[in-house]
Parts: C-alpha cells; structure tokens; sequence
C-alpha cells in the first residue's frame, strides 16, 4: 500500500512539472518569436570605427535560426575584410524567466565571451555589452538588416559601428 501511495505522488508530481515545463516553454516562445524577423541568411557590408578614428569596412554574413522548440534563437556572424577574417562570432538569446528580460550570450572566435542584456523595444532589438554602449538591430524601411553601435560620451550616444544587410 505505502509503494501505491509514493508512485501514485510520483505520478502527480511529474505531471505537475510536466505542465510548468509546458507553461515556460510557451512563455520563451512567445519572448523570442519577437525576434522573428531576424531569421534567415544575411550578407552585406559595413564599418567600424577603429582606435586611428578611420572608418573601416568590411563584408558580414549573418546565419540566424530558431532551435530547441524555437526557445532560443542562434546567431552565427563572419566577418572579412581585404580576404581575411576579422570576427566570427556565436551568439544565443533566451528569455530567462527569473529576470524576466532576454539574455544575449556571446562567443567569439578569440575565446572572448560574455552574457548581456537584452530587450526588443518598438520592433528593435537592443543588446547591451557594456553599460554605456548598446547595438541597435531593426528592419530598414527596404527590409535589411540594418545594424549600429553606439558608445556613450558626455551623455551623447556616438555611432562606432553600422552595418547593412540584404536576405539570401
């Protein structure tokens, strides 16, 4: 009898959690499907602003996709300049329950890797490496991928990095 009562508490209990895990997963989906508009393959071009204060340009490609029930959503960027490759990177972004905000985790090629802050406000999406500097990513008025970086000095936001991106 006392085996009956602990499977039968088993069996509650994991369909307790089954349903919570349910519910949390419909929640991520819903947080990151707002970023729907990213998915696909990106390629174009773009600058940055390097320490000699000359704009430097090069060609991005961009691999963005859902995965796991599309809970998270990868980002795999390549970037070359003058046939060399000046930044690979991998990213994924969660929304993360107990924060309640999207989180951006970034890995790059260097070994380099962080976990930001992350928000989409009025159809854009914002990620935040630093706290005075932000990446902006939205959808021209021609649907590419435009992309800029801005630092903040004596409380302006100044332009480092811009991109602009067509879909394959």
């Amino acid at each position: 009898m006392r085996y009956l009562i602990l499977l039968l508490c088993f069996v509650c209990l994991d369909k307790t959690l089954a349903a919570q895990n349910a519910d949390t997963g419909k929640i991520n989906q819903e947080r990151i499907r707002q970023l729907s508009f990213l998915i696909g393959n990106w390629k174009g071009k773009g600058w940055m602003m390097m320490q000699d204060g000359k704009k430097h340009s090069f060609d991005q490609t961009e691999k963005v996709e859902f995965k796991l029930n599309e809970t998270v959503l990868m980002i795999e960027g390549n970037g070359t300049a003058a046939g060399r490759n000046i930044h690979n990177a991998l990213a994924i972004v969660n929304y993360d329950r107990n924060s309640n905000q999207l989180k951006f985790r970034s890995w790059l090629a260097t070994g380099v890797s962080g976990e930001f802050k992350a928000e989409v406000k009025d159809g854009k999406f914002y990620w935040y490496p630093m706290e005075n500097m932000q990446y902006i990513i939205w959808l021209n008025e021609k649907g590419q991928w435009y992309e800029i970086g801005e630092i903040k000095r004596n409380n302006e936001w100044v332009r480092f990095f811009e991109m602009t991106l067509d879909k394959e």
